[in-house]
């Protein structure tokens, strides 16, 4: 449970790397950074003036804004637009890599949301070569940077759009609710128990769903547990066991759940293929 002051226990949280060091500009339309975070380490809620691209190299994150939270394991990445408020909390220790982007890779009004983007192997290690050289400010540019931020580019436009992404909502007692399932997605599994956690009844809870995130309480569930799927197969678990974790009576059930929800076999959707 969060203390008093919304951290949870053991938890430590630190404010974002100087983002002036980092920032895009005409000469650099395109910068990259790299930053370890230990298992029990958030990083405080802030914004940027540039959109901005976020995967971990290893171990899995989560990326949340005011009205959705994201689990981010090494073979996927979080779109931030310019101006949208976000923290990001380790799960489990990683390496993390952001990329600044001083305008999204095309005009399309799909980079005005929040998006969660496959990450090829070329995009990942493009970006973690750009990352790696870290160039100051006052540098002079390079012609590796160029192409370096140039393939990234392509790479980004090119890549896969996933639904995948937990929608939260804004009223308080819905909000609280939300926040644990998504800690403990199986520690009640009838809504009436969930809702009797923060003082209301089903009906309630149920409408609240309706109003807040325009679905049904089952169909939100459905994405926290893809949410909690991702992060157990970030721990390269087995499909069976984490059907039989999650609920499922059996793998070929959990694979179609998944594969009816996201367009592709869990293989794929979670990078184990």
């Amino acid at each position: 449970m969060p203390s008093s002051d919304g951290q949870a226990p053991g938890r430590s949280s630190v404010p974002p790397l100087d983002p002036r060091r980092f920032a895009p500009s005409a000469q650099r339309p395109v910068r990259a950074k790299s930053r370890s975070m230990a298992g029990d380490m958030d990083i405080q809620a802030h914004f940027h003036l540039w959109g901005q691209l976020v995967f971990s190299v290893s171990g899995v994150v989560r990326v949340s804004t005011d009205r959705a939270t994201f689990l981010v394991p090494p073979s996927r990445a979080v779109w931030i637009p310019a101006g949208v408020v976000h923290a990001v909390t380790a799960v489990e220790r990683c390496e993390l890599r952001t990329l600044y982007l001083l305008t999204p890779p095309d005009d399309a009004e799909v980079w005005h949301e929040n998006r969660v983007l496959e990450v090829s192997p070329l995009l990942r290690e493009l970006v973690v070569q750009l990352a790696r050289d870290e160039i100051e400010p006052g540098d002079a540019v390079t012609d590796r940077e160029v192409w370096l931020g140039k393939l990234i580019l392509d790479e980004i436009h090119r890549a896969r759009s996933l639904q995948l992404g937990v929608a939260l909502p804004a009223d308080k007692r819905l909000r609280r609710l939300c926040e644990a399932v998504l800690a403990e997605p199986m520690r009640h599994a009838s809504l009436h128990d969930w809702a009797a956690e923060v003082g209301a009844s089903a009906r309630t809870v149920s409408r609240l769903f309706r109003q807040e995130l325009g679905s049904s309480y089952a169909q939100w569930r459905q994405q926290a547990l893809l949410a909690e799927a991702l992060r157990l197969a970030a721990q390269k678990k087995p499909m069976q066991l984490i059907a039989a974790e999650l609920g499922y009576a059996s793998a070929s059930a959990f694979t179609a759940m998944v594969t009816r929800t996201v367009g592709m076999p869990p293989s794929r959707f979670f990078g184990q293929g």
